[in-house]
Formats: structure tokens, C-alpha cells, sequence
């Protein structure tokens, strides 16, 4: 078992969020019709005529997003030698009721002297923290390029409906979990006690965000090309 899966942890349940369709199937149309041509551009310039590109489908899904905040803290103990340098006549030191003698450097210095070595431990406290948006495949997602909608009221009522679809988008139950624990759970090498330590994720969500997908056949070639448009804004997505 690695350090980091040996590391406490307190992790909330991931809440499943589905946005509101805003875009109606026919304006997800609308505006593939107007970006059909670029789908059929041979050489860089030559586009099919209008009329040679049609549509033959109008399906909607979900793209998933996932949201994930998380911390990471370690309040611990680590041992340290301090080496305090004395007049070179000096054979012993008595601190707090001790006694310690003194040795030679191990370099020897232009300047005599003899040293006496204290063995000590230091207290340190390591914090991390990170938040994340994710997207279907773990890779990290500015937040301007998620979408903002409101909720369905009833969420997982409305991903069953789109089942077979969202299906193929499974996301594995905890790969967010380990993304955000592989950047922030950082245990320091020299740890002699560990007074408290913990790995924890306040804020855990999947977020569906509607898309169409809008289908167009060249009636040439045969060839089916597709415009992803945003169910929130109908903007095409890149």
C-alpha cells in the first residue's frame, strides 16, 4: 500500500446534478443548418453546395462534468541534529539538567573550536488544497467552459430516460477522487510522528449538461458529419 492510500480519509458522497434543457430540438437545428458546410470541406476551401448537405438527425444527450474540491493536511514531528559550536577548551556542556560533551568538527575549521550535538524533533504543518472541474475522460476544464443551467428536479428520474446514451459515458466511481488525491496528497520524507493527518473532499458532483447532436449527410459522397450544439446556449461546441 502507498503513503497516499494509507492517509486517513473523509470523503462526501458524489451528488448527481443534470441541467435543464433550454434549447429546443428544432434552434439546435437551426443552427447546425448554419454551420453545415465547414463539416464537408475538402482541400481547405472547397465546400459542397448547400443544397448537396442535409439533415438526417437531431439526437439529444448529456456531456458530463465532474466538480471536486479537496484538502489535504499533515501535522507531524520530524528529528533533527543541531550542532552548536563551543571554545575549543570546552569538554562539556550541561543543558536543562544534562550533560553533553564536546567533539571535534567534522571539518576542521580555521578558527578552533569543538561542538556538542542535540537531538531534537521539529513540528511542521504541511497543508494543500485544490478545487477541480473535470471533464468525461479526467482531463482538467476552465470554468468558463462548463455551462451554467438550472436543475431538473428530478435528476436521476431524467438520466434514466437518457440511459443507453449516458451509459457510454460511465464514469468510474472514484476517478475524480484520485486525480485530486494524486496532486495534493504529498506525505514529506522525514516523519518521525504524525500528530494528525487527513485527506478530505468537501465538494464531490457530476454535472450533466445537455447537448445535440445534429446529423448531416452529403448527398455526393454518402458522408455523415456531426455539429455538437450546447442544449444551454446553442452554441456549437468545438
Amino acid at each position: 500500500m502507498s503513503a497516499a492510500e494509507s492517509v486517513p480519509e473523509k470523503i462526501v458522497k458524489r451528488k448527481t446534478i443534470v441541467y435543464r434543457t433550454l434549447v429546443d430540438p428544432t434552434v439546435a437545428k437551426i443552427t447546425g443548418e448554419k454551420n453545415k458546410a465547414r463539416l464537408f470541406v475538402r482541400l481547405g476551401f472547397l465546400k459542397p453546395k448547400p443544397e448537396e448537405v442535409q439533415c438526417v438527425s437531431v439526437d439529444k444527450s448529456y456531456e458530463p462534468y465532474l466538480v471536486v474540491r479537496g484538502k489535504y493536511s499533515i501535522d507531524y514531528y520530524r528529528k533533527r541534529i543541531y550542532t552548536v559550536e563551543v571554545d575549543a577548551d570546552v569538554q562539556e556542556v550541561i543543558l536543562l539538567k544534562r550533560s553533553f560533551k564536546t567533539v571535534s568538527p567534522e571539518k576542521p575549521a580555521k578558527k578552533g573550536y569543538r561542538v556538542i550535538r542535540l537531538v531534537g524533533e521539529e513540528r511542521l504543518l504541511y497543508e494543500d488544497a485544490t478545487y477541480l472541474i473535470l471533464d468525461k475522460v479526467g482531463r482538467e476544464v476552465a470554468p468558463d467552459q462548463v455551462p451554467e443551467a438550472p436543475s431538473e428536479e428530478e435528476s436521476e428520474k431524467t438520466l434514466t430516460e437518457f440511459r443507453e446514451k449516458i451509459g457510454k459515458l460511465e464514469i468510474p466511481a472514484d476517478m475524480e477522487v484520485g486525480i485530486i488525491r494524486s496532486k495534493i496528497v504529498k506525505r514529506p520524507q522525514e516523519i518521525a510522528r504524525v500528530v494528525e493527518e487527513i485527506f478530505e473532499i468537501s465538494e464531490r458532483a457530476i454535472i450533466y449538461a445537455p447537448i445535440y447532436e445534429v446529423g448531416f449527410q452529403n448527398t455526393k459522397t454518402g458522408g455523415i458529419r456531426t455539429v455538437r450544439v450546447d442544449g444551454i446556449t446553442a452554441k456549437v461546441i468545438q
